[in-house]
């Protein structure tokens, strides 16, 4: 169950899913919320290393199984 190298765009849209949106953007990272206190940063670039891709994830109350669920 490894993750794929994808991009800001795949991630804010599955992130969406699980019902986080978009609130501002700082420099080139977007800032994502879902209402209920968990909050994430997605830096705006082509390719997300597994790593922070990982850290994204746990920022917003996931597993890694869940969120390949709703890729």
């Amino acid at each position: 169950m490894s993750l794929p190298i994808i991009g800001w765009k795949e991630v804010l849209k599955t992130l969406k899913k699980q019902g986080f949106y978009a609130t501002r953007q700082s420099g080139s990272h977007i800032i994502v919320e879902n209402g209920q206190g968990l909050w994430t940063s997605i830096p705006r670039k082509s390719e997300l290393g597994k790593g922070l891709l990982l850290q994204i994830i746990s920022d917003c109350g996931l597993t890694k199984k869940e969120f390949l669920e709703l890729l």
